[in-house]
């Protein structure tokens, strides 16, 4: 009876790092790299049923999880962790060390984002197209890497004595809430909304396929996650700069949400689009030969056309030569000139006698 009435709160791991031998093995570090592996599978499979190559798909990514990672790590420094290096009892040398946690994700998904499309604009290849492949990998990678939050009994949310309060240790409790033992899990709150979000997009993908102009699932995936982590920053506590009344990171977060609205809008409403995952390249027909582009108005064959009115071919040439030693015999090779090319036909001299070729040669 008593074993029922005692809350059963989420305890916190008592260890985030272990030690194989003399290298330390992070969990922090653990976590945000399987949520990679994991988010990189994932969209690489897309890629590839898009008709992609993989080789060219690792080396975007490549580059924009190393962007992001970076990207994330000035974010955080930047927006939430500036008093901690930087105050007046700040260690700046801490910036370097992120297995310590701190990892701000709009930093990473703005930094990775531009880290892809340079990658793209230099492989020729859809950065749209990409994008749309990322989108439900994105939400599983933070997922995965909040459980990094659990183990470094950091950004949590108010107290609470709910059954899945999240127990915290006197050492990892913000400053004034030294007293409260328990409080709002908000790792696990943004775990499970990432993780609803990341099936949710599958699903819309499945369902309405190419339906979907490229880079709106991207857009939509922007849209969700602004939502939810905007409620998340209602309940977290761990100490940021507040602009008129909200944490700076919601301030962000709405502005992340209203650029995912405008390009759902956008995206949307754009004419055609292109669903190819190789960048198209410039009309081959600009720099064909003139002959050929005027053969193919007239609905012959280039080949035919070419030889017609360059006169290089053996038959036209035979054919001319015959009219030079017989005037006699009609013109035919240059009467069918004005059919083929689809030009006004030639005008006939006023006088004859004038020209080389007998009346009736060319009409």
């Amino acid at each position: 009876m008593s074993l029922l009435a005692t809350p059963m709160f989420i305890p916190s791991p008592p260890e985030a790092v272990w030690h194989l031998g003399p290298v330390p093995i992070r969990a922090y570090a653990l976590c945000v790299l399987s949520g990679i592996v994991v988010a990189w599978i994932i969209a690489r499979t897309r890629w590839k049923r898009r008709g992609g190559e993989t080789e060219t798909f690792d080396d975007v990514i490549l580059v924009a999880v190393i962007t992001g990672i970076i990207g994330a790590r000035i974010y955080y420094v930047v927006v939430d962790g500036w008093p901690d290096f930087f105050g007046p009892d700040g260690d700046w040398t801490g910036i370097f060390r992120m297995w310590e946690g701190g990892l701000g994700i709009l930093g990473g998904i703005v930094f990775g984002a531009l880290g892809a499309w340079f990658m793209c604009h230099r492989k020729q290849v859809s950065f749209l197209i990409l994008a749309d492949c990322v989108a439900p990998a994105l939400p599983f990678a933070q997922a995965i890497g909040r459980l990094g939050n659990w183990f470094n009994q950091e950004v949590y949310g108010l107290p609470t004595t709910l059954p899945w309060g999240l127990e915290i240790d006197l050492a990892h409790r913000v400053a004034g809430y030294a007293a409260d033992a328990t409080f709002h899990p908000t790792f696990l709150y943004e775990m499970i909304f990432n993780l609803v979000v990341g099936v949710f997009l599958l699903i819309l993908s499945a369902r309405l396929g190419r339906r979907l102009k490229p880079g709106v699932l991207f857009a939509i995936y922007g849209v969700c996650y602004a939502c939810g982590r905007f409620l998340i920053e209602l309940v977290r506590i761990d100490p940021v700069p507040v602009v008129f009344g909200l944490r700076s990171n919601s301030w962000a977060i709405i502005a992340v949400g209203l650029v995912a609205i405008v390009g759902v809008v956008a995206l949307s409403r754009r004419s055609g689009g292109d669903d190819r995952v190789v960048a198209p390249v410039a009309d081959e027909t600009a720099e064909r030969p003139v002959e050929e582009n005027i053969g193919e108005e007239s609905g012959e064959l280039a080949a035919e056309t070419s030889s017609t009115t360059v006169g290089g071919s053996s038959e036209s040439r035979t054919d001319l030569d015959d009219e030079a030693a017989d005037p006699s015999r009609p013109n035919t090779a240059s009467r069918d000139i004005p059919e083929k090319i689809g030009v006004a036909a030639y005008t006939e001299p006023r006088d004859s006698t004038d020209s080389p070729t007998p009346p009736g040669g060319v009409g």
